[in-house]
């Protein structure tokens, strides 16, 4: 195994009705930026329940964080901070809104152009300069609520860009599984498919000594096969519910990524398509998954072939189980709702990839995934063979 350090402070509550405990895990005589997105938490009663939680409190609110949150909003949430004094956010929503927080949380005292928080990829370790916040998920797929990173595009110049640190882990979360009954079908499709991937990302390299993180995040993935399509057409259905959440969280709270090489490639990729055309992220990487699990077959065959014979149960030499398994996930992401080609999800796309492999040598990026091969002509015939 890899050296690492594994560091997750996160209070995690999760199941039915914790909610209640906001009183007990914002800090006293808070005053509080109450952040969301749109309206959904008014419909389904979540807004009532943490309103209720926390009367008393001292509570500013700020809507309108958007699915893949804004720099350009964002902003406006940190002036208002700035001006009434905030001492503490409590995120309410989504992978969108936790990010967008997380953000908010990191650019308040920070000096200088707020943008190169992103544009630098600044790494935030000090607790005093960031504003602490807690979550409320409403949405899981992306384990925004017990990790420490964060995606936030800037509108003005279509990018989608990250930024995190061990300071921006959030100082709880709250997790109630019944609140995905109100979620639409679509939202569900992209949550399951997007906590796969980030599964995949941290599995699907090359064959390696650590047994428990792989047969981890095997476990991960058959949870995800077995009752992802049922929990779509099911969501009121407590035990498909909570399963699915709780791998959701799993997939990208650090765990599995502990001792092992990382790819991160696809999502690097799927980030321009979402900045450029607005695809679902989940969506973007359901396209560039299985085309760069093939055009980097020859270096990740051996670990395509153990997924296939230990998730999908295939049989057969080496190169027959490795090709057979990204059939079987495209057949999995179609099951799911994907459309897994760029033409599917939008028009005018011709001249994508010749776009991407130039803003990444812009950005100085000259080789992606875990063997630092994937080069920038490997992208394109990526984003090609994805059209």
């Amino acid at each position: 195994m890899l050296n690492f350090e594994l560091y997750n402070p996160v209070n995690y509550i999760f199941g039915q009705g914790q909610i209640q405990k906001l009183s007990e895990l914002v800090p006293q005589n808070a005053k509080v930026l109450l952040a969301y997105g749109g309206g959904s938490l008014f419909k389904n009663g979540i807004y009532e329940q943490v309103t209720t939680a926390l009367k008393g409190f001292e509570i500013v609110e700020f809507g309108g964080i958007e699915p893949n949150p804004r720099y350009e909003t964002l902003m406006k949430a940190v002036e208002i901070i700035r001006e009434q004094k905030i001492d503490f956010i409590l995120a309410v929503g989504g992978g969108s809104v936790i990010d967008g927080v997380k953000f908010i949380s990191a650019a308040v005292l920070f000096e200088g152009d707020t943008a190169d928080i992103l544009r630098k990829r600044i790494l935030f370790k000090d607790l005093s300069q960031v504003i602490p916040f807690g979550t409320v998920l409403t949405l899981p797929a992306t384990g925004s609520e017990m990790n420490s990173g964060a995606v936030v595009t800037i509108e003005a110049t279509h990018e989608k860009l990250t930024l995190g640190g061990s300071a921006l882990f959030p100082k709880f979360s709250v997790v109630d599984p019944t609140v995905i009954q109100s979620l639409p079908k679509r939202q569900l499709q992209n949550g399951v498919v997007d906590a796969f991937t980030h599964v995949m990302e941290q599995y699907l390299t090359y064959k390696h000594d650590a047994i428990l993180q792989d047969r981890l995040a095997e476990s991960i993935l058959q949870t995800l096969v077995e009752i992802g399509p049922s929990v779509v057409e099911n969501p009121t259905d407590y035990k498909l519910a909570s399963n699915f959440v709780w791998c959701a969280t799993m997939a990208l709270n650090g765990l599995i990524q502990k001792g092992v090489p990382s790819d991160w490639a696809t999502h690097m990729i799927g980030h321009e398509l979402t900045a450029l055309y607005e695809i679902d992220h989940a969506r973007t990487l359901a396209i560039i998954g299985p085309n760069l699990y093939t055009v980097m077959f020859d270096t990740k065959k051996d670990k395509l072939a153990q997924y296939g014979q230990r998730v999908w149960q295939l049989e057969g030499s080496t190169d027959e189980i490795a090709r057979q398994a990204i059939q079987k996930t495209v057949d999995f992401f179609h099951t799911m709702g994907m459309k897994t080609k760029i033409s599917e999800n939008t028009d005018n796309y011709q001249d994508t990839a010749n776009f991407i492999v130039d803003r990444f040598e812009e950005r100085g990026w000259k080789a992606l995934g875990e063997k630092q091969n994937i080069t920038l002509e490997k992208v394109r015939e990526i984003v090609e063979m994805s059209y």
